[in-house]
Formats: structure tokens, C-alpha cells, sequence
């Protein structure tokens, strides 16, 4: 089996940084993608960041220019550094990522998820 673990949640002021990580583990072939999605009370889960094998990004319009996505392929890890946090990026982080674990089988795992909070 894989499974995805995220860490590095916690409770930051309004203007703090935070460093989350996710570790991949199993049978694992290749990651084709990890990404990091949020998701608040209420509102649906939102895509936040997400790298590539070929290292390519993308981010969601809020935190675009605050978040940074970034892989290490040897330790099967991805971090997202969050800088400049506000109340509006309250949430539940998860990690998901799409895993080959066979020759001709591609998976998505999603972590259990790791909370965020930040006062105001």
C-alpha cells in the first residue's frame, strides 16, 4: 500500500510562516504529481499548490506569490512554505498525490491532512 503523511500544521499570527511536508511511502513506481489542497468549514476543497515530475507549478490565485510548492524526488517529499499566512488560510491541508505503483497502474492517494490555523 502507499500512504501519504503530512506534517508542519499548527497555529500562526496573521503575517507568519509555516512549513508543511508530505512523505510518501509503499509500492511505489513513480509520482507523476503531488498537490496540496485545503478545505474550510463550509467550503469546498479548494486546490492549493501542485509540482510535477518535470517540476512545473501551479497555484491557486490567493496564495500565489506567498506559497511556494517544491519536491525532493530521492526522499519522496513535497513541502509547501507558507509565508505571509492570513485568517483566510484557515484550513485542513491535505496532500494528494498520482502514484504509479504497477507497470500499468496509476493511483491517487490522498494524506490524511494536517490543520492550519491563523489568528488574527
Amino acid at each position: 500500500q502507499v500512504q501519504l503523511v503530512e506534517s508542519g500544521g499548527g497555529l500562526v499570527q496573521a503575517g507568519g510562516s509555516l512549513r508543511l511536508s508530505c512523505v510518501a511511502s509503499g509500492s511505489i513506481l513513480s509520482i507523476n504529481y503531488i498537490a496540496w489542497y485545503r478545505q474550510a468549514p463550509g467550503k469546498p476543497r479548494e486546490l492549493v499548490a501542485k509540482i510535477t515530475t518535470g517540476c512545473l507549478t501551479n497555484y491557486a490565485a490567493s496564495v500565489k506569490g506567498r506559497f511556494t510548492i517544491s519536491r525532493d524526488n530521492a526522499r519522496n517529499t513535497v513541502e509547501l512554505q507558507m509565508n505571509s499566512l492570513n485568517p483566510e488560510d484557515t484550513a485542513d491541508y491535505l496532500c494528494n498525490a498520482e502514484i504509479r505503483t504497477t507497470a500499468r497502474s496509476i493511483v491517487l492517494y490522498w494524506g490524511q491532512g494536517t490543520q492550519v490555523a491563523v489568528s488574527s
